[in-house]
């Protein structure tokens, strides 16, 4: 793909305290301005009568709100003459966080626009020719978690081998990576795992890059399936700098599952999604979802022991107990509901410091060291989320956290040799 972009100088953050919080962090000097809202002003260009295909979810908004399907629709889109053709979303409702109980059907006609709508998240994860059928350009605005196990950043790229295959250029209106630029961490995801939601390609747990840096590396790497190539444009942001948590940005969070209503619960998904691959309850249907984890017969006392132990920097590990109840869970019922059960509750104290996803390996192998005998494995879940089998075979064999860590050290850093080129901000 060819690829088109602008650089960007963007100011520098102050220093980050230690709790890391929202109200005591200083904010940047500038306002952040996402791709989005630059699209119909400064990138006009791209879409100017053109028949566009939209993939976005309920986070796809301009700084006033608007849904980016209207403004195509029947907002400055109509201006620039755009004729907007389909709709492609995710897992939940393409226009609103209100998904708790209802996914959007698999196909469907959006009820504001009159074009069809498809879903990227069941048996079709990648558009079909047909899907495609007189579209001039493919639109990609969603805001990214910043984990390769979710499905986002793996939708991304069968949207750009779909649009490569069919020679339609693809436009990428970025948005911040919520964790931050620098936080990539975790083993980089092994070949047989590619093209699943696990990976799509050759990335670490978490990659610490935005979605428009993380199209330029698959285009730029030739990492689409059969090496396919077309063009692909990045309409970057204004504001952003790599040190800035979502938080920091001043931007309205939209949840991006039922689960993940609080950003603190975000920051602990980051690691803790692992425990959806063991019998263990990773606070689903409490009031801080990932942030705590347990079960009936976990002991909580020896196990916080354990990892305050490892002093991992910016992390501390408590022993508390929490019932998970339907009431506070959207979807199916959470494991262990109506219980109360013995826990950990994972608290960030240095942000800065914090790397979230060795928090989520220790805390498994905290659990695993006490309680071997009690562990059921689900292994396709554990297949996907870590996206290789060595980490929960070093987990068996009883190494410690930081011989994992030390295991993912050096793929991590050509990790970064090969992803430094593609990044945009500082």
């Amino acid at each position: 793909m060819a690829l088109a972009v602008l650089a960007l100088s963007t100011p520098a953050l102050q220093p980050v305290t230690a709790q890391g919080t929202a109200a005591a962090r200083t904010p940047a000097r500038a306002p952040l301005v996402m791709g989005a809202d630059r699209l119909f002003t400064e990138y006009g260009q791209l879409i100017r009568g053109k028949s566009v295909a939209l993939v976005s979810n309920h986070s796809g908004r301009l700084a006033d709100g608007t849904h980016l399907a209207d403004a195509l629709h029947s907002g400055a889109g109509k201006r620039l003459n755009v004729r907007l053709k389909a709709l492609f979303g995710m897992e939940y409702n393409i226009r609103s966080n209100d998904y708790s109980l209802q996914r959007d059907p698999e196909h469907a006609v959006d009820s504001a626009t009159g074009v069809p709508k498809y879903s990227l998240y069941g048996e079709v994860h990648k558009p079909t020719p047909q899907m495609l059928d007189g579209v001039d350009v493919i639109i990609y605005d969603i805001q990214e978690v910043g984990a390769r196990f979710y499905e986002h950043v793996n939708i991304l790229g069968f949207v750009m081998e779909a649009a490569a295959e069919k020679k339609i250029p693809v436009v990428v209106l970025d948005r911040p990576n919520p964790l931050g630029g620098r936080g990539a961490d975790g083993f980089v995801a092994d070949s047989a795992s590619f093209y699943r939601f696990g990976s799509y390609t050759a990335i670490p747990a978490l990659h610490g890059m935005t979605p428009g840096e993380l199209a330029r590396f698959y285009d730029g790497e030739r990492l689409l399936r059969g090496g396919v190539k077309g063009t692909v444009h990045v309409v970057p942001m204004k504001g952003w700098t790599r040190d800035m948590w979502f938080d920091d940005t001043g931007l309205p969070w939209h949840k991006p599952s039922p689960n993940l209503v609080a950003f603190s619960s975000l920051v602990a998904y980051a690691g803790t999604c692992l425990f959806e691959s063991i019998n263990l309850s990773e606070g689903r249907g409490s009031d801080y979802p990932f942030e705590l984890i347990g079960a009936p017969w976990l002991d909580n006392n020896r196990a916080v022991a354990m990892l305050n132990g490892l002093n991992l920097p910016g992390t501390r590990f408590t022993a508390e107990s929490f019932t998970p109840t339907q009431r506070s869970f959207h979807g199916r019922p959470p494991a262990f509901s109506g219980q109360s059960l013995p826990g950990i509750r994972l608290h960030v104290t240095d942000r800065a410091a914090f790397k979230p996803y060795r928090a989520g390996v220790a805390l498994m192998w905290a659990v695993n060291a006490l309680h071997a005998d009690k562990l059921e494995w689900k292994d396709a879940v554990m297949d996907r989320l870590a996206a290789t089998p060595r980490l929960k075979t070093m987990l068996v064999a009883g190494n410690t956290p930081q011989q994992i860590f030390n295991a993912w050290t050096p793929e991590l850093t050509r990790f970064h040799q090969r992803a430094d080129k593609y990044r945009l901000y500082r």
